[in-house]
């Protein structure tokens, strides 16, 4: 996908990616990140502002045949998000590009497959031009747009192409606190 400032997006990304030199690249990429909302020769596609009914979007933006790292525009509709979910042992950095988004963290209290209990370790909100990241193994969390009237997109980097990950949802038959573990395959949702 070809945009207004798309080749300076990915050689701020590749820099960044590359500066961390083997370290947590999430704090050089969520500046970045940062750096590059507040850039107006850069300006993504305006149809990354339409939601999808249903759930929120996933549009893959650009992958790094160099480094790896995927980045990902999300759409997400007034009061659209994210069970508790976990990124498969990837690191991501994220920026709020329009918006607003709430984040809660939560950390694993114990587990019998499949069920998992969890207790929420905070919670984040997160404007336009506010940026976050995780960090395996603190990769739990959900995401959701508080906002009862404005669409809120964010930009994601990931560090590979996230096709699946694990969520956390509720199940009558599990004990009362408990979420069961269901694997969940990611798909790219078409810019029309």
């Amino acid at each position: 996908m070809e945009f207004p400032g798309k080749q300076k997006l990915v050689a701020v990304l590749d820099a960044a990616v590359a500066l961390a030199g083997g370290l947590d690249p999430t704090v050089p990429v969520a500046a970045a990140l940062c750096r590059l909302h507040a850039d107006p020769t850069l300006q993504l596609p305006a149809a990354l502002r339409t939601p999808v009914a249903g759930h929120y979007a996933r549009r893959e933006l650009h992958l790094s045949p160099e480094h790896g790292y995927s980045v990902v525009a999300m759409t997400w509709a007034p009061g659209q998000g994210t069970p508790v979910h976990d990124h498969g042992g990837a690191w991501c950095a994220e920026v709020v590009w329009q918006g607003r988004l709430a984040v809660d963290d939560y950390v694993p209290v114990e587990h019998e497959e499949p069920y998992w209990r969890f207790a929420r370790a905070g919670r984040t909100e997160l404007g336009t031009g506010g940026s976050g990241r995780l960090q395996p193994p603190d990769e739990y969390h959900a995401v959701h747009n508080p906002d009862p009237a404005q669409v809120a997109v964010s930009i994601h980097v990931y560090q590979r192409r996230l096709l699946r990950c694990h969520v956390f949802v509720e199940d009558p038959a599990a004990p009362a606190g408990w979420l069961r573990r269901e694997e969940r395959v990611l798909a790219s949702d078409a810019l029309d």
